[in-house]
């Protein structure tokens, strides 16, 4: 079973003291405690985003860890490392950074051996765009651009999808104009859960969050609302 659980923003990193969203994506596991690594290279690898993960998922029942590339990885064998883990959680930042480090150092093909092993994959923002096809970004350009991501997920991809004002009229433009491909939108607070390339759940940690599906329908644009699951607050 291959699961990837993408979040248009909550989890850790936003809602600090509601870990709503991490829990799902743990129990998700299979795991009694699970071993959970953190990836920040979208951010640089911000020592505070790490401290950040670890301050929160210390509170949780899980093994947690980072894989950085700065200075250095913390192993020579990535893929050893990798296939030890239960959870790989993406962090936000730059998915155009994230993308070129990835694969220079080989990244891009270790998590899809991952994934095909049945480590669960998730991450935010950035960390949601990369598992698509093509994702609407701000790491090119403060106006937003189209970028071609790792195609782990069919289709295009659009986080903050109301946490950003530019973000909604911006993705319905690229994909009338042809730049992207239809694809599927998260509120902040949102995360979509897909198994083996299929929409398999909606969860949101706030009232109101929800997921979209965007695309073309015989010519006309259409933005059709996924209602989520609301989850207990923790």
């Amino acid at each position: 079973m291959r699961q990837i659980i993408t979040l248009g923003g909550g989890g850790f990193s936003m809602e600090p003291n509601n870990l709503a969203l991490d829990k799902y994506i743990l129990a998700r596991s299979g795991k009694p405690r699970p071993n959970v690594c953190f990836v920040p290279t979208a951010s640089g690898d911000s020592e505070r985003y790490m401290l950040n993960f670890y301050r929160a998922f210390s509170t949780l029942n899980c093994n947690p860890r980072t894989l950085h590339l700065f200075p250095m990885p913390p192993t020579r064998n990535l893929e050893e490392f990798v296939l030890a883990q239960d959870v790989i959680y993406v962090g936000g930042g730059s998915v155009r950074n994230l993308v070129a480090l990835w694969r220079e150092w080989k990244l891009d093909i270790i998590f899809r051996k991952a994934l095909d092993s049945g480590i669960l994959l998730c991450g935010i923002s950035a960390g949601m765009n990369c598992w698509f096809e093509q994702c609407i970004t701000d790491s090119i350009s403060p106006e937003l651009d189209p970028f071609d991501c790792l195609g782990f997920l069919p289709g295009s991809a659009c986080p903050h999808y109301d946490g950003e004002p530019l973000r909604k009229p911006r993705y319905r433009e690229l994909i009338e104009q042809g730049a992207l491909k239809s694809g599927f939108a998260a509120d902040d607070n949102c995360a979509i859960h897909w198994v083996d390339e299929k929409l398999y759940d909606i969860v949101a940690s706030s009232p109101g969050a929800h997921a979209y599906e965007c695309g073309m329908h015989d010519g006309v644009y259409k933005s059709t609302q996924l209602s989520a699951r609301l989850l207990p607050h923790t």
